[in-house]
Protein backbone atom coordinates (compact mmCIF):
# COMPACT_ATOMS: atom_id res chain seq x y z
CA UNK A 1 0.00 0.00 0.00
CA UNK A 2 1.16 3.67 -0.40
CA UNK A 3 0.05 6.93 0.78
CA UNK A 4 -1.54 9.32 -1.44
CA UNK A 5 -0.92 13.04 -0.83
CA UNK A 6 -3.69 15.67 -1.66
CA UNK A 7 -1.99 16.70 -4.94
CA UNK A 8 -2.33 13.83 -6.46
CA UNK A 9 -5.91 13.24 -5.74
CA UNK A 10 -6.55 17.15 -6.83
CA UNK A 11 -4.98 15.79 -10.23
CA UNK A 12 -6.79 12.75 -11.09
CA UNK A 13 -10.21 14.77 -9.80
CA UNK A 14 -9.71 17.68 -11.99
CA UNK A 15 -6.94 16.85 -14.55
CA UNK A 16 -5.67 20.12 -14.27
CA UNK A 17 -2.13 19.98 -15.06
CA UNK A 18 -1.30 17.40 -18.18
CA UNK A 19 2.21 16.00 -17.05
CA UNK A 20 1.29 15.67 -13.48
CA UNK A 21 -2.01 13.66 -14.33
CA UNK A 22 -0.36 11.39 -17.02
CA UNK A 23 1.95 10.79 -14.03
CA UNK A 24 -0.85 10.47 -11.48
CA UNK A 25 -3.15 8.13 -14.22
CA UNK A 26 -0.24 5.99 -14.17
CA UNK A 27 -0.13 5.28 -10.37
CA UNK A 28 -3.85 4.92 -10.69
CA UNK A 29 -3.26 2.35 -13.34
CA UNK A 30 -1.07 0.00 -10.85
CA UNK A 31 -3.40 0.26 -7.91
CA UNK A 32 -5.98 -2.11 -7.14
CA UNK A 33 -8.08 -3.80 -4.49
CA UNK A 34 -5.18 -5.71 -3.28
CA UNK A 35 -2.75 -3.29 -3.32
CA UNK A 36 -4.38 -0.14 -2.59
CA UNK A 37 -3.58 4.19 -1.96
CA UNK A 38 -3.83 4.89 1.69
CA UNK A 39 -6.27 8.41 1.67
CA UNK A 40 -5.69 9.66 5.50
CA UNK A 41 -7.84 12.56 6.79
CA UNK A 42 -5.99 14.73 7.04
CA UNK A 43 -5.71 14.07 2.60
CA UNK A 44 -9.66 14.08 2.62
CA UNK A 45 -10.20 17.46 4.47
CA UNK A 46 -7.23 19.16 2.39
CA UNK A 47 -8.92 17.74 -0.69
CA UNK A 48 -12.15 19.03 -0.11
CA UNK A 49 -10.64 22.26 0.86
CA UNK A 50 -8.96 22.61 -2.14
CA UNK A 51 -11.52 21.80 -4.40
CA UNK A 52 -13.26 24.27 -2.55
CA UNK A 53 -11.97 27.20 -2.73
CA UNK A 54 -9.70 26.87 -5.20
CA UNK A 55 -11.37 24.92 -8.04
CA UNK A 56 -14.93 26.35 -7.09
CA UNK A 57 -16.62 23.06 -7.35
CA UNK A 58 -20.04 23.42 -5.41
CA UNK A 59 -21.43 21.20 -2.84
CA UNK A 60 -23.35 18.80 -4.90
CA UNK A 61 -19.68 18.01 -7.06
CA UNK A 62 -17.95 17.61 -3.50
CA UNK A 63 -20.29 15.15 -2.76
CA UNK A 64 -19.73 13.34 -6.06
CA UNK A 65 -16.13 13.73 -5.70
CA UNK A 66 -16.20 11.77 -2.06
CA UNK A 67 -18.65 9.49 -3.17
CA UNK A 68 -16.48 8.61 -6.06
CA UNK A 69 -13.36 8.22 -3.60
CA UNK A 70 -15.08 5.96 -1.37
CA UNK A 71 -16.60 4.00 -3.69
CA UNK A 72 -13.23 3.18 -5.61
CA UNK A 73 -11.78 -0.67 -4.67
CA UNK A 74 -8.54 0.73 -4.96
CA UNK A 75 -7.93 3.41 -2.12
CA UNK A 76 -8.26 2.64 1.55
CA UNK A 77 -10.19 5.81 3.49
CA UNK A 78 -8.85 6.25 6.85
CA UNK A 79 -12.09 5.59 9.40
CA UNK A 80 -14.29 5.34 6.93
CA UNK A 81 -17.36 4.25 9.04
CA UNK A 82 -16.89 8.39 10.38
CA UNK A 83 -16.08 9.90 6.69
CA UNK A 84 -19.65 8.27 5.60
CA UNK A 85 -20.97 9.67 9.33
CA UNK A 86 -19.57 12.94 7.94
CA UNK A 87 -20.46 13.07 4.44
CA UNK A 88 -24.30 12.25 5.37
CA UNK A 89 -23.94 15.42 7.79
CA UNK A 90 -22.50 17.36 4.76
CA UNK A 91 -25.19 16.02 2.25
CA UNK A 92 -28.38 16.85 4.49
CA UNK A 93 -27.05 20.52 5.91
CA UNK A 94 -25.06 23.82 4.92
CA UNK A 95 -22.18 22.93 7.40
CA UNK A 96 -18.57 22.77 6.16
CA UNK A 97 -17.15 18.89 5.13
CA UNK A 98 -14.80 19.83 7.89
CA UNK A 99 -17.37 20.77 10.72
CA UNK A 100 -18.78 17.72 9.63
CA UNK A 101 -16.29 15.58 9.88
CA UNK A 102 -15.36 17.18 13.50
CA UNK A 103 -18.88 15.95 14.30
CA UNK A 104 -18.48 12.61 13.53
CA UNK A 105 -14.73 12.15 14.46
CA UNK A 106 -15.97 13.38 17.76
CA UNK A 107 -19.14 10.95 18.28
CA UNK A 108 -17.08 7.89 17.25
CA UNK A 109 -14.73 8.80 20.34
CA UNK A 110 -17.21 8.69 22.28
CA UNK A 111 -17.89 12.15 23.04
CA UNK A 112 -21.38 13.04 24.41
CA UNK A 113 -20.85 16.40 22.16
CA UNK A 114 -19.08 18.54 20.42
CA UNK A 115 -19.24 22.08 21.34
CA UNK A 116 -19.11 25.28 18.88
CA UNK A 117 -19.75 28.91 18.12
CA UNK A 118 -20.96 28.26 14.64
CA UNK A 119 -24.46 28.21 14.63
CA UNK A 120 -24.48 26.48 11.16
CA UNK A 121 -22.07 23.06 12.14
CA UNK A 122 -24.34 23.87 15.59
CA UNK A 123 -27.65 23.58 13.44
CA UNK A 124 -26.45 20.85 11.09
CA UNK A 125 -23.82 18.91 12.21
CA UNK A 126 -25.05 18.15 15.71
CA UNK A 127 -22.87 20.00 17.38
CA UNK A 128 -23.91 22.33 20.36
CA UNK A 129 -23.82 25.72 20.55
CA UNK A 130 -22.62 27.77 22.72
CA UNK A 131 -24.35 31.20 23.26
Amino acid sequence: MIGFDTNLLVRFFTQDDPAQCRQTDEIMRSLSAADPAWVSLAVLLELVWVLTWIYRVDRPGIVRVLDDLIDRREFTIEQLDTVQEALRLFRKGKAEFADCMIAASARAAGCTKTVTFDRIAARDAGMELIA
